[in-house]
């Protein structure tokens, strides 16, 4: 997808994936690969070249995100944006500046990175088939068959499906039965070409976390009123409501267009909100332009919503001889809806796990993609579900954190070194958790009773 929460999407410099080098972790076999058939988007484009020369992809990200490995050197896009700074806005107007001091990521649109994966792909050995349409898949004991909506049929002795959210694969074949209103947000977005609508400061990425889709907030702050009745909080600033988890916001410059969108939680957006999404999206940028915020209208062609998955990964993410990538297995971050960086590094387990594995695609295929998932991103999605959790069941909490970033810049600093891939994930972890006792609680809790569940069903 081209634009998600905070997630500074482009390529950026080189950092060894979390806890260890990947790059030296598993014995690849030569470039002639097992043959395999790839449902794909950027997961499935990785596992493709993968597989077909035995080398990595450098992992770029297109937009808002972090690259754990170097660019293939054959990497080159045209339009770049530069960005270094990150304005992140609370639900009652509380605002904070983060600046890298330097550009900390470079914007891309994602059809071009789309089609630079295909690129490499091809160049790789692969075979690219496009326009087929799968509907339905079946696993036999020596290969899988994918039938597409005109009849055509393709076999594989193992099938990695990174077909996306709605995933037809993981549907037919046992692996996700669908993911609940709970589980997924939906992404009103818009595209549009910066002659149309632009972002008024091309070197910031804006993003708001608890927003009001009726704008109730942004309108007092914009004409100067108090809510009446309301505790004010540092500065003068209306402390927002506990419970009203509402959603989050962004503008996202690209070099020649901008990304302009609004999420919410599924199940919020059916509950909470009576308008249909273009609706809730032009709206949305009346606003910003009233704020002087962006420049220019909504135009109803460039509006794409799209569902992302937000309520973590599969329990199972392959089994047999398919394995799921990708934001068809649920890859993706909770809190930042960030899903390139996971949909390669997934693809990238898939195809090691494929690499490694014997001729015949023996069971151990799944357990060892299952448990290379888990080791390498599964502690920060799982995470990832439980910050999105706790700040959103208390507005107030999303404002704190906001209005005391100040206070904190050595944490901030580290946020943003973690965002751009200078650190790891799990040393960021260790601080934040040290910092807010109640969610390092929370986690402690969680994780103490999937042990007890885990351990439980082990014993029966």
């Amino acid at each position: 997808m081209t634009s998600r929460k905070f997630q500074p999407r482009g390529l950026l410099p080189h950092r060894s994936p979390v806890g260890r080098d990947r790059r030296n972790s598993y014995p690849l076999e030569s470039s002639r690969a097992r043959p395999q058939f790839v449902a794909s988007t950027a997961g499935g484009f990785s596992d493709r070249r993968r597989c077909r020369t035995g080398r990595g992809h450098g992992r770029a990200n297109p937009g808002v995100g972090r690259n754990p490995g170097p660019p293939h050197r054959s990497v080159r896009v045209s339009a770049q944006q530069a960005v270094s700074r990150l304005h992140l806005e609370g639900p009652a107007g509380e605002s904070t500046v983060i600046s890298a001091g330097r550009p900390a990521a470079l914007m891309i649109r994602r059809v071009e990175f789309d089609a630079l994966l295909v690129s490499l792909a091809v160049a790789a050995g692969a075979d690219l088939i496009s326009g087929a349409d799968v509907v339905h898949a079946r696993e036999d004991a020596d290969r899988v068959t994918l039938t597409t909506r005109d009849g055509r049929r393709f076999h594989a002795p193992i099938v990695v499906a990174a077909d996306g959210v709605h995933s037809i694969v993981a549907r037919r074949l046992g692996l996700n039965p669908g993911w609940p209103a709970s589980a997924v947000a939906l992404d009103m977005m818009e595209e549009s070409p910066r002659a149309v609508l632009r972002d008024v400061d091309p070197s910031t990425l804006w993003v708001a976390y608890g927003y009001d889709h009726q704008g109730r907030q942004a309108d007092r702050l914009l004409h100067g009123e108090k809510p009446a009745g309301r505790p004010l909080g540092p500065g003068g600033i209306a402390c927002p409501r506990r419970g009203t988890p509402e959603g989050y916001a962004y503008v996202f410059p690209k070099r020649d267009h901008v990304n302009i969108g609004i999420g919410y939680v599924l199940s919020h957006y059916r509950q909470a909100v009576d308008q249909a999404p273009y609706d809730v999206q032009r709206a949305f940028v009346a606003r910003l332009r009233e704020r002087n915020i962006v420049v220019g209208e909504s135009t109803r062609k460039n509006f794409t919503p799209f569902i992302i998955p937000v309520g973590g990964p599969l329990r199972e993410p392959g089994r047999g001889r398919v394995l799921v990538a990708g934001d068809a297995g649920g890859f993706v971050n909770a809190f930042t809806a960030e899903g390139i960086y996971y949909a390669m590094v997934s693809g990238d387990l898939a195809a090691r796990a494929i690499l490694t594995c014997r001729p015949d695609a023996s069971p151990g295929l799944a357990r060892r993609y299952g448990r290379s998932c888990d080791d390498e991103i599964g502690v920060e999605l799982r995470d990832s579900v439980r910050i999105q959790q706790y700040l959103f069941a208390d507005r107030r909490r999303i404002a704190r954190i906001i209005g005391g970033a100040n206070r904190e810049r050595a944490l901030i600093q580290l946020i943003l070194e973690f965002v751009v891939g200078r650190r790891s994930y799990r040393g960021l972890r260790r601080r934040m958790l040290a910092r807010s006792p109640l969610l390092a609680c929370r986690v402690a809790w969680e994780r103490l009773v999937k042990k007890n569940i885990v351990g439980l069903g082990a014993s029966v």
